[in-house]
């Protein structure tokens, strides 16, 4: 016997369309959005159909309407509810879902559609709506909720329905979801492979849906910048952003730059990064506001690097809460010289961050070790250490090896190992240069600078520190280059500067205040100034605060900053 909702949809296939509606459904075929909109519009002053107004809504969500989308969808749904054709209507609460979600960050309201999707299609055989449930319910799981193992459960339920109705678009779909959400738990090399086939079919033209194109794509890119596969990652981005532009998919595009701003901030073209993440953040404002946050994010974390670090924390404050604005706040604190902040709010990130999310917290871990070693909590540096260690030899790629072996080399000085420091950072050094990171690399030549100097070879850790400053000078880092003269200054050497340069006054700075700065531009804390200049730890804080008066700032990194436009680390 036959379902009764296939002899339903069946008949109403035979029916003639509304001319309408053929106009519509064309317009939408050859991605004429507004044509579309016009013939739906039409299409509904003749006769209220939930398929007309369902076409009226994705036509509008191409446009980045949202009021429109909502009324036109929620009107559909009702229609499908009435009419009793619950395909129509779980196919449409999906839509739902994903549009609470982009539009409005209404999880549990988007959950809550998801759930009458699925309820909707109890009992019904395969169909395409039950395989677009599964893999944007997936999406959500991983995206949402941070659980990539569901994730990956239920996009190979949506892998299966798709091959069982023969639809390749539903199926590769499905594979880059799958693929993400294993990349997403660390399982690299699997994930990796059905994401390139998911591409393979792209470039084929074996899929034709233009959403499922847009979404793999940009599962492709995302899971390419979790495990800061950069190379492979900047090739997808430069497509995916021709395929948005040539379709007018700008929230595609808009997302798409983000992303590609991410790349560039690692491969250090910063001022592309800031070019894409402006125009990208202004887009996503207008047209997907929910989804703006993380642009944001992005761009106050270019700014940290530039050592504008007040900007920065008002944009990572404006970002709230997404998880890139708590890791950035974090960072924030490190570079004021608070550890005890950096170490909690790095913890609080974690927290937020599954267990079996690894590639998500690789990135925490990375902080929390920094903070705790330099507040000389070792075993607490070292647990953060192993978990690290954990994931990098799971995954398996240089970038996050290299963040692995600095992470070692930062635990090792903190416990007085020197040797093992050096050998660390070297290995990162190598790992870092082979993944084209001049930031992440200073940061290392910096780090061997440090396991030099505590060796007593002075020449060595000169030669790192003004290494890293080659590298630094042209992303204009100012902070981390004072950083890196104050180190050096600090092992009484002279840095090299311009023969014309000129230096201002010290803003009446004491001696010993000066050299109080110089040690915290080397990035000592407050006990280890003490140790280092034979002073209680109370007569360093005064000393700070005297520092913070007289330059007129509130915070170590704004002391350090001053003091290189000043001059006076030298």
């Amino acid at each position: 016997m036959r379902d009764p909702d296939q002899v339903r949809r069946a008949e109403r296939a035979r029916r003639p369309l509304p001319a309408g509606r053929r106009l519509g459904d064309a317009a939408l075929r050859r991605g004429d959005w507004g044509a579309a909109r016009d013939a739906f519009a039409s299409a509904l002053k003749i006769e209220e159909s939930p398929e007309a107004l369902e076409g009226l809504g994705l036509a509008a969500w191409w446009l980045d309407l949202a009021d429109e989308v909502f009324a036109s969808r929620e009107r559909a749904y009702r229609l499908f509810v009435e009419r009793d054709d619950r395909p129509g209507a779980a196919r449409v609460a999906v839509w739902m879902a994903w549009d609470c979600c982009a539009f409005r960050g209404e999880t549990a309201i988007a959950n809550g559609w998801l759930q009458r999707a699925r309820r909707l299609l109890e009992g019904l055989p395969a169909c395409s709506e039950r395989a677009w449930l599964e893999v944007r319910e997936g999406a959500f799981a991983l995206q949402e909720e941070g659980e990539p193992d569901r994730a990956c459960d239920l996009s190979a339920q949506g892998i299966r329905v798709a091959r069982r109705i023969g639809s390749k678009d539903l199926e590769m779909v499905g594979r880059a979801m799958q693929g993400l959400a294993r990349v997403a738990s660390g399982a690299v090399a699997a994930g990796m492979r059905d994401l390139d086939e998911v591409q393979a079919a792209m470039l084929a033209g074996e899929m034709t849906d233009r959403v499922a194109i847009g979404l793999s794509g940009c599962y492709m890119v995302a899971a390419c910048e979790r495990v800061r596969d950069y190379e492979r990652a900047l090739q997808w981005c430069a497509r995916m952003k021709l395929f948005s532009a040539r379709w007018g998919f700008r929230t595609l595009y808009a997302k798409c730059r983000t992303q590609y701003a991410s790349l560039c901030l690692w491969r250090g073209m910063w001022s592309e990064a800031e070019k894409e993440l402006a125009a990208a953040t202004e887009v996503l404002a207008v047209c997907r506001p929910a989804m703006a946050a993380e642009g944001m994010a992005r761009l106050a974390e270019l700014r940290r690097r530039q050592g504008r670090l007040d900007e920065a924390e008002r944009l990572f404050a404006a970002a709230e809460p997404h998880g890139l604005a708590r890791l950035g706040q974090a960072a924030l604190a490190f570079d004021r010289g608070d550890l005890d902040a950096a170490s909690e709010q790095a913890e609080r990130y974690l927290r937020g961050v599954a267990a079996a999310h690894r590639t998500d917290r690789v990135a925490g871990l990375d902080l929390l070790v920094r903070a705790r070693a330099g507040a000389g909590d070792v075993d607490g540096a070292r647990t953060a250490l192993a978990e690290l260690d954990a994931i990098a030899a799971f995954a398996g790629t240089a970038s996050m090896r290299a963040a692995a072996r600095l992470a070692a080399g930062r635990v090792a000085l903190a416990a007085g190992d020197a040797p093992a420091a050096q050998r660390c950072c070297e290995d990162a050094i190598d790992l870092f240069r082979a993944c084209g990171a001049p930031y992440e690399l200073a940061g290392a030549h910096l780090e061997l600078a440090n396991a030099q100097a505590a060796r007593g070879r002075g020449s060595a850790a000169v030669q790192e520190a003004r290494r890293a400053i080659e590298l630094l000078q042209p992303l204009r880092a100012e902070l981390e280059v004072g950083r890196a003269e104050a180190l050096i200054e600090s092992l009484g050497r002279p840095r090299q500067e311009p023969p014309a340069a000129r230096r201002d006054p010290a803003p009446g700075l004491t001696r010993r205040e000066i050299e109080v700065l110089r040690l915290i531009a080397a990035d000592l804390n407050s006990r280890l100034i003490a140790t280092r200049l034979s002073l209680s730890e109370h007569t360093v804080h005064r000393h700070i605060a005297n520092i913070f008066g007289k330059l007129g700032v509130s915070s170590r990194a704004a002391a350090v900053a001053q003091a290189a436009r000043r001059q006076l680390l030298g």
